[in-house]
């Protein structure tokens, strides 16, 4: 990345944990606030793809135009290529790209889309105004993050706290905003477009097969994903605090009762 922009790397890497997270993400669970507005004809650019479970499905959604995906991760990419669907899908393709610096000219495309991406970068109102730059003037911008300080569970637990306060300090540590959900509006107008909808979804873990999924992908991820490093390195928390938040999330996956319930702002930006 050019010396112009603050460089990124992400928080969570790409251990398992996290990828089986993300791909548990369809365009209708994650991008539900923006499907009503997307035409059959319409050229889409996924930013920040991953593995390309939502990119799949908004192709289906534009059989007469095009859905390119993006990352800056080669091997994300790689595997995004090769995710079930992608290759049942003429009119989609995946490259390597960098949200500061898109490949395409300026309104190339009609939505311009980002799922759980601004939260990670330094400099998110240029990330913005970059997709901005390549969507057409009566296209659409398209984002949508969690808010990890209006994330909140049941029954109350003192380690989920503790994980939500260390959590917030890590991803600032690593230049990000956790808290993003709030900011978008904010951001979208900082970076020049003209109107902005805002609107809020939740995600909901309650069932026991839920739980199970969640809470273990989160024991996980706070020791052995590129998190557990970053709150290391920074000390912000030892090897022991870590596996202690990790038991804490196996006890909270056991409760009958429990549930638990994350807060995404969405924004839809007219150039």
């Amino acid at each position: 990345m050019p010396n112009s922009q603050p460089s990124h790397r992400y928080l969570h890497g790409h251990h398992e944990a996290v990828l089986r997270s993300h791909r548990q993400r369809t365009a209708e669970n994650s991008a539900a606030y923006l499907l009503p507005r997307v035409r059959p004809d319409a050229e889409v650019l996924d930013v920040g793809c991953g593995p390309g479970t939502i990119t799949i499905g908004l192709a289906g959604y534009v059989p007469e135009g095009t859905v390119i995906g993006i990352d800056a991760e080669p091997g994300i990419v790689e595997q995004a290529r090769s995710t079930p669907g992608a290759n049942d899908r003429a009119n989609l393709s995946f490259e390597v790209g960098d949200v500061y610096h898109l490949a395409f000219e300026e309104g190339r495309f009609d939505v311009v889309h980002a799922h759980q991406l601004l939260q990670h970068l330094a400099d998110p109102v240029a990330a913005l105004a970059e997709m901005r730059r390549v969507c057409r003037p009566d296209g659409l911008v398209a984002s949508r993050d969690a808010d990890y300080g209006a994330m909140f569970w049941y029954p109350a637990s003192e380690v989920l706290t503790d994980w939500q306060s260390l959590y917030r300090k890590v991803a600032r540590s690593a230049g990000g905003e956790p808290d993003a959900g709030r900011h978008l509006k904010a951001w979208a107008y900082r970076a020049g477009f003209s109107a902005v909808e805002v609107s809020a979804s939740m995600w909901c873990f309650a069932t026991r097969e839920e739980r199970r999924w969640w809470g273990e992908l989160w024991a996980e991820r706070l020791t052995r994903s590129r998190f557990a490093d970053q709150a290391t390195s920074n000390s912000l928390a030892t090897p022991a605090d870590l596996d202690r938040l990790a038991d804490g999330w196996r006890a909270w996956l056991a409760e009958r009762d429990a549930s638990f319930f994350i807060p995404h702002g969405e924004v839809l930006c007219k150039p």
